[in-house]
């Protein structure tokens, strides 16, 4: 969740690249979810400064890499912010996991962030905001002219689906498998805003839906505008939402890859005024649907034709769709080798299964996600 604006932020440039990740906080022995971000971010900060900061929940701590300008940079900052949180985490008995959904937690069992906006939210929305045990990764790609952001965002949204799911990371809830590879997903479509937007004719009209719905006491603030894809309150960026945070720096690399070539290509073709796919919002949702209740494993709804087609052929058109943004930037071989290396080891989502599998064990569920989410030296 995304706090709201704290003032002008500096320009960044075109089509660079910063990526947030939130994270469970658990028990270094148990591997149960742990409310002790009061205890690690002081620590984390001491490192990182304000590019760590506290979420709704207490059991939860969100990174944000510095503006990045090409993948390299944004491999770097992902492995050292992870690092130092975990150091932070480690002094206080605690190890940080990149999982959409914490396997066997339950709300009742945690506590809402000390935080005047997060009380507010907690009140009003009641168990909407208790049951917010879940962690995403956002990217924000930048684009300073505002109207070519909203012509962007238009094209992006048929192409949402199929990030998620080469990124679904969420099968367990409250120690079910929900049959779900992004569970994650099904829990944050709740809130009133949540998921994919339909189209704007303007950035004049995208203001004027914002302000309706904080009009009409829907949200208290620009913060709570949770579209999977969007503006961003903060930055001169659009922001690509969509995602489970990412198991692996790898997975997280390949989504801000795809992401930036996916927000590139799109503000070009607007640009060009390419004529685009004109999706309704139920038809993007269904998409949606589709890619979090299988991932990879089944058919995906081509962004094209808007039938159901492999997954394969889906993230093979996504990338093609991209590529000559992705020669552009000198991503393609990269973007190339962590998609097969995706297609090779399964999803978050797939590789939870296959560690639970080995015994029936939600521990070792926790431990490779804890392991994974560090990267190997």
């Amino acid at each position: 969740m995304t706090a709201p604006s704290r003032g002008h932020a500096p320009p960044v440039p075109d089509f660079s690249l910063g990526i947030e990740e939130e994270f469970q906080l658990v028990d270094a022995e148990t591997g149960e979810l742990r409310p002790s971000v009061d205890a690690v971010l002081p620590e984390a900060r001491e490192a990182l400064g304000e590019e760590v900061q506290p979420e709704l929940q207490r059991s939860m701590i969100e990174t944000g890499t510095p503006v990045c300008l090409d993948l390299d940079e944004v491999r770097r900052e992902l492995v050292r912010l992870r690092q130092e949180v975990a150091a932070a985490a480690g002094a206080t008995g605690c190890r940080i996991a990149a999982l959409g959904t914490h396997p066997t937690a339950r709300w009742q069992e945690q506590e809402i962030t000390d935080k005047a906006r997060y009380r507010r939210m907690a009140a009003a929305y009641r168990r909407l905001a208790w049951d917010q045990l879940i962690c995403g990764c956002h990217v924000h790609v930048g684009i300073a002219d505002r109207e070519l952001a909203i012509a962007a965002l238009n094209r992006v949204r048929p192409w949402l689906a199929p990030l998620l799911a080469l990124t679904a990371n969420s099968p367990y809830w409250e120690s079910v498998d929900t049959a779900y590879a992004s569970y994650r997903t099904e829990l944050w479509a709740r809130w009133p805003t949540a998921g994919p937007p339909g189209e704007f004719a303007s950035r004049a009209d995208y203001d004027a839906l914002v302000e309706a719905l904080l009009a009409s006491g829907t949200i208290p603030d620009t913060g709570m505008v949770y579209f999977d894809v969007r503006p961003s309150q903060r930055f001169e960026t659009l922001e690509v939402r969509v995602a489970d945070v990412c198991l692996t720096v790898d997975d997280a690399v390949l989504l801000g890859g795809l992401a930036r070539a996916l927000v590139r290509t799109s503000a070009e073709a607007a640009q060009e005024e390419r004529p685009f796919p004109r999706w309704r919002p139920e038809l993007v949702r269904g998409a949606h649907w589709r890619a979090a209740r299988w991932g990879l494993t089944a058919e995906l709804v081509s962004p094209v034709t808007g039938r159901p087609a492999p997954a394969g052929e889906v993230v093979d058109a996504l990338v093609e769709h991209v590529r000559p943004a992705l020669e552009a930037s000198g991503d393609l071989e990269e973007i190339t080798e962590l998609v097969d290396q995706v297609r090779r080891r399964g999803t978050g989502a797939e590789r939870q299964r296959e560690a639970f599998g080995r015994r029936g064990s939600y521990d070792d569920v926790l431990a490779m996600a804890v392991e994974a989410t560090l990267p190997s030296d």
